[in-house]
């Protein structure tokens, strides 16, 4: 696919707007694996290739294991998650494909039980944020592959 504009050179001053939010949600208590979990799983979603190709090399360069990468748009039925990651992925989901102006009230009590007030308010800030990120890259279609490790860091 073609670039439609160059979102690094003349969507700066926009982008810049978003920096402060990924550098608040880096000292969240969420952690930044499950963090970035939830950004490959939410680009998964969306189907942001420049997002996918992204996080899927930040994952494997912090440890994440392949399998887990692999199976994470079924991770349902796969045992490889624990309760926390599972109760992240619901809420990431459920926020991301809102339907009908509701998330479901057994999502919301599952990810309460495994996250504070807090951490549930920076969860969904970066799954609002991980989204935000994807709609402007499927709309102006950076080019996929080229990114590096910690680029943006």
């Amino acid at each position: 696919m073609e670039t439609r504009i160059n979102l690094l050179e003349k969507g700066q001053n926009a982008l810049k707007t978003l920096y402060p939010v990924g550098s608040y949600l880096a000292k969240s208590p969420v952690g930044k694996p499950l963090l970035d979990l939830v950004y490959f799983r939410v680009s998964q979603i969306n189907g942001c290739a420049f997002c996918l190709d992204m996080h899927s090399k930040d994952l494997r360069a912090a440890g994440e294991n392949e399998q887990r990468l692999y199976t994470l748009d079924a991770w349902r039925e796969a045992p490889f998650y624990t309760e926390r990651e599972r109760a992240a992925l619901a809420w990431a989901e459920a926020v991301t494909k809102i339907t009908n102006g509701n998330i479901p009230d057994n999502v919301y009590e599952t990810a309460r039980k495994q996250f504070s007030e807090e951490e549930l308010v920076d969860l969904t800030l970066a799954v609002t944020t991980i989204n935000t990120y994807n709609r402007m890259n499927i709309a102006f279609r950076p080019p996929v592959g080229t990114y590096k490790v910690g680029q943006f860091s």
